[in-house]
């Protein structure tokens, strides 16, 4: 298995808006999306840093996406 890519925030949040997540709210340093189904997950806002593997494989569980999906959509966006 492949290491995943570390991100920022920013491109974590392109991606869920990109498979229809809608900011619920913010709290601070945390930004709340849902989808429509249901699924849900927190991001932190921190800018200029990038997320941990642990986060990020934690809010691709949250979101069910596959980390090679998550690293196709990185390569096509």
């Amino acid at each position: 298995m492949s290491k995943l890519p570390v991100v920022t925030s920013t491109q974590m949040v392109r991606m869920l808006r990109h498979l229809g997540f809608e900011l619920l709210r913010q709290k601070g340093s945390h930004a709340y999306f849902q989808h429509q189904d249901g699924r849900c997950t927190v991001v932190p806002m921190h800018r200029g840093e990038d997320l941990g593997r642990g986060l990020i494989r934690t809010i691709l569980r949250d979101i069910e996406v596959s980390p090679g999906d998550f690293a196709r959509f990185l390569r096509g966006a």
